[in-house]
């Protein structure tokens, strides 16, 4: 493993790297600028945008977003599914990753109908989601892929996780079934800051 100073952690073997980062809600606000304002009515599918909620007086978090990116130069292929991955906090919870399924289900509660600006605005969040996440598809010799993989908002009094991206396929069979595989983690140390007038505990990566 080594660590970058922009925080990214990077697994090394050989030519071959995959590397975590975790991704700020400012971060993904300017990944996205033309996404993340219009409070409301913002696109970005991993953040709240421009909107301040009036209880805090501040833009909560939405998701516990990672840049998840692949540099194969050394395997003819491999494949790392971001649906495999799990985040286990030292307490104990595990938080499963959420697929494009899972995303569209929780926006869906947002559309008042099928028809209008509702629905059209739920179609781009999702279309961005599905350009800008990692989906696992194969990363062959001399590729390099990289995307987003979002969990649930971590709980407030979770401190250290580790990120295990799990079953991760080096080799395949005539067929392409995994011959050889492997599960890489990642550990972050989550840090815990002030409590807000609402009993909330302010937390960020």
């Amino acid at each position: 493993m080594k660590v970058s100073d922009d925080g990214t952690v990077t697994f090394v073997q050989g030519r071959l790297e995959i590397s975590i980062r975790p991704m700020t809600d400012e971060e993904l606000n300017r990944q996205f600028t033309s996404a993340s304002s219009g409070q409301e009515s913002s696109l970005n599918p991993y953040t709240y945008g421009d909107w301040v909620d009036p209880e805090l007086g501040e833009v909560p978090p939405r998701f516990t977003v990672f840049r998840l990116r692949v540099k194969n130069y050394m395997y003819p292929k491999i494949q790392v599914d971001p649906m495999k991955a799990v985040i286990i906090a030292q307490n104990g919870r595990q938080y499963a990753p959420l697929g494009l399924a899972q995303l569209d289900e929780y926006y869906q509660k947002f559309i008042t109908g099928y028809t209008g600006n509702r629905y059209s605005a739920h179609h781009e969040r999702m279309a961005i989601a599905r350009n800008s996440g990692f989906h696992g598809e194969p990363v062959f010799s001399g590729q390099e892929k990289d995307g987003f993989v979002v969990f649930p908002l971590l709980h407030p009094d979770v401190g250290r996780i580790e990120l295990q991206l799990r079953q991760v396929a080096l080799r395949f069979g005539v067929w392409g079934e995994p011959l050889e595989q492997i599960d890489v983690a990642y550990t972050f140390v989550r840090e815990i800051g002030r409590v807000g007038p609402d009993g909330k505990v302010k937390t960020r990566l």
